[in-house]
C-alpha cells in the first residue's frame, strides 16, 4: 500500500482570529483528515471545532507529539501513514516545525520517504521579522533567553555583537510573564544606537509593532508586555 502524506497545518497565534488568518486550503485539508499529531489534544480539538467545518470531532484520532517523544515513539505515532492514511500536525501556535516539536515528525518523514506538505499560515517569528525593518536575508531565532540574570545579560551582549559583526537580525522571545524583565535587561545592556523591534500579540486585538533605537525606547513610556506574547528583534544599522 502507498504511504500517506504528512500535512503541516497552521493554527492561530492569537485567539479568535481564525476567520482572518486561516485559509480555505487549510480548512479543506483538515476536513479531509482523520489522524492528527498535536502538542495538546484539548486545544487542537477546540481549534478544529472553531473552524465550524461540520466534522464529528469525536471521530478524529489525536496523538500527542511533544519534545519528549523518542524516535521509536514517533515510529509508532506515524503508523497510520504507513497504512496509507494522510496525517496532519498541529502546533500549539502558528506553523508546525518552526520552533516546534513537529520538526521531529517531519525529520522522520523525510528519512522514510513520506511526502511532507506545508500549508500557509501565520508565523509570529516570520511576521515579526517582516515588520521589523531589519535584515531579512541574514537572521537567527534564538528561542527563549536564559532565566538567570547574568546568563541572560551575556546572551544579550553576544546577540548584539553578532548583529554588528554579521549584519544579522537577532530574533528571540521569553515566556509572557517575563517579557517586562527581558525588556528591562535589553535597555540596560544594549548599546544606545542598537535597534530593538517589539512585536506584541501579532494578528491579535492588542497587536503593536514598533522599531526604535535603544536610546529612544529608554526615553519613552514602554508598552505593556505583561502576559502577552511578544517576539523581540535586535539589530544594528550598518
Amino acid at each position: 500500500m502507498n504511504k500517506g502524506r504528512l500535512f503541516l497545518i497552521p493554527t492561530v497565534i492569537s485567539a479568535e482570529t481564525q476567520e482572518s488568518v486561516i485559509s480555505q486550503e487549510v480548512r479543506s485539508t483538515i476536513k479531509g483528515l482523520k489522524y492528527f499529531l498535536v502538542e495538546n489534544i484539548r486545544t487542537s480539538r477546540r481549534y478544529i471545532s472553531s473552524l465550524k467545518l461540520g466534522m464529528n470531532i469525536e471521530s478524529l484520532k489525536f496523538e500527542v507529539l511533544d519534545k519528549n517523544n523518542s524516535a521509536s515513539m514517533i515510529n509508532s505515532l506515524m503508523r497510520p501513514i504507513f497504512e496509507g492514511n494522510d496525517m496532519g500536525i498541529i502546533s500549539e501556535s502558528g506553523c508546525p516545525g518552526v520552533a516546534d516539536p513537529g520538526a521531529l515528525a517531519v525529520a522522520f518523514a523525510h528519512k522514510h520517504e513520506i511526502q511532507v506538505v506545508p500549508l500557509v499560515g501565520p508565523s509570529s517569528i516570520l511576521m515579526a521579522l517582516m515588520s521589523s525593518g531589519f535584515n531579512g536575508q541574514s537572521f537567527i531565532f534564538h528561542g527563549y533567553l536564559p532565566i538567570d540574570k547574568l546568563d541572560r545579560q551575556d546572551k544579550i551582549k553576544k546577540m548584539e555583537e553578532d548583529a554588528i559583526r554579521l549584519d544579522q537580525t537577532q530574533l528571540f522571545m521569553d515566556t509572557p510573564y517575563r517579557n517586562e524583565n527581558l525588556l528591562e535587561a535589553l535597555l540596560k545592556t544594549c548599546n544606545s544606537n542598537s535597534l530593538l523591534s517589539i512585536a506584541r500579540d501579532i494578528t491579535g486585538k492588542n497587536e503593536l509593532i514598533r522599531t526604535k533605537k535603544i536610546q529612544d525606547w529608554k526615553n519613552q513610556e514602554v508598552p505593556n508586555l505583561n502576559k502577552i506574547p511578544v517576539i523581540f528583534a535586535l539589530y544594528h544599522e550598518h
